[in-house]
């Protein structure tokens, strides 16, 4: 399987609900690091997963609807626990839609599955990888 990854980073704030979160129940900052990987069993006639640029713009449209917000103020996160586990599922996801879309060209209507990493420091990180 071949895989082309694209990063870019978001500052969110959030809280969580349930006392397994201990002091993050408060309101709380996060700095994401973020992957976004593209797969494919073969290559397309170009010899590439899919177009690095329009990954990059692509998940950098995505990341800015979330980009120093918080998360706990939008209609779309309510009664969700934004854990770094859901955010990346949330992206990767999104980023399906928009290749299945023709975003990212033939190619990603092309591909056979999407990754996302959300690094929450240099020791930690959560992912989800889906297939299309």
């Amino acid at each position: 399987m071949f895989g082309v990854t694209v990063r870019d980073h978001m500052m969110i704030a959030h809280s969580f609900r349930g006392e397994a979160f201990g002091p993050a129940q408060r309101l709380h900052g996060a700095t994401y690091v973020i992957d976004a990987t593209f797969r494919r069993s073969e290559l397309d006639s170009d010899g590439v997963v899919v177009d690095i640029g329009r990954a990059a713009e692509e998940l950098r449209a995505l990341v800015s609807e979330l980009d120093y917000r918080n998360l706990d103020d939008e209609p779309a996160f309510a009664g969700m626990n934004t854990t770094t586990e859901a955010l990346a599922r949330l992206l990767a996801d999104r980023l399906a839609e928009r290749a299945q879309a023709g975003a990212l060209g033939q190619a990603g209507r092309d591909l056979d599955g999407i990754a996302v990493t959300l690094h929450e420091s240099h020791v930690a990180s959560a992912s989800y990888e889906r297939a299309l």
